[in-house]
């Protein structure tokens, strides 16, 4: 077997590095994710340029920091105080999302771990702000709303300026020790009680209303028509149902005189 021309050595060696390099120089940036540079004998994060979906070659002695920059979430359970000194327990979420073109400088100023050492402790301060304003029964029925939106404008202030946006933020739940959400339950139970009663009194009001109303007008309407019906009125009445009478094919009418009233009398017919 001939020996390999010395050159040859060399070159497989040479295509063995290439190989390795071109690897560790390949990166691909998956969907929903940005890449930022880190340049190892440089400055370290580079901040002026955020890298998108694909393939992209680095640097062998650079790398590639990649991040999600779709819109993500975070759930998380919080003891907070309400405005009386009450511990409630919170549960809730918040969707984010980084700064597309700011990654460089999100990850170079607050690290890469800055959704737990950034969002978290904002989101926190805040819920614990806002919860702090509201009694246990406002909290426990009718403020969810409102709170989540003035946790969320808490959170977009202290955000400012910090490359990570919040979009929303959902209260899922309020906890409350049992003895004070069984006592609240007992009182919404006890005013929706008087609502009704309040509800069934009007209505019968306005029905009764209603019917002394209605029976005044039929009283109006008969002292009215009675005052209305003279004799003249009366006698007219009679003689045209007499007429009528008369002129029917099917009775046959005797008149005689009249009665003390002027009206005529029928003796008989068929």
């Amino acid at each position: 077997m001939e020996r390999l021309p010395k050159i040859a050595l060399p070159v497989v060696i040479g295509l063995v590095v290439l190989i390795i390099l071109i690897a560790k120089s390949a990166v691909t940036i998956g969907p929903g994710e940005g890449g930022v540079i880190f340049k190892r004998f440089g400055d370290g994060i580079d901040t002026s340029q955020t890298y998108g979906e694909g393939f992209h070659i680095v640097a062998p002695w650079n790398d590639m920091i990649i991040k999600k920059v779709r819109q993500q979430s975070i759930s998380d359970k919080m003891n907070v105080l309400s405005v009386n000194g009450l511990e409630v327990n919170v549960n809730g979420t918040v969707w984010y999302e980084p700064e597309y073109s700011k990654l460089g400088l999100l990850i170079k100023t607050k690290g890469e771990n800055y959704v737990q050492e950034l969002l978290a402790p904002a989101v926190n301060a805040a819920a614990r702000s806002v919860v702090g304003r509201y009694t246990p029964e406002q909290l426990y029925s009718s403020k969810r709303d409102v709170i989540e939106q003035e946790i969320l404008d808490e959170v977009t202030k202290l955000l400012d300026q910090q490359y990570v946006n919040v979009k929303r933020v959902l209260v899922e739940d309020v906890q409350l020790p049992a003895t004070i959400k069984q006592a609240i339950e007992r009182k919404l139970k006890q005013e929706q009680e008087s609502l009704e009663y309040e509800f069934r009194l009007v209505t019968a009001q306005k029905e009764a209303e209603k019917q002394r109303i209605e029976a005044q007008g039929k009283a109006d309407a008969n002292k009215i028509l009675s005052a209305s019906l003279t004799d003249k009125i009366l006698q007219d009445k009679g003689i045209e149902a007499t007429n009528k009478l008369a002129e029917s094919p099917n009775s046959k009418v005797v008149v005689i005189g009249s009665g003390d009233s002027g009206m005529p009398i029928i003796l008989g017919n068929q």
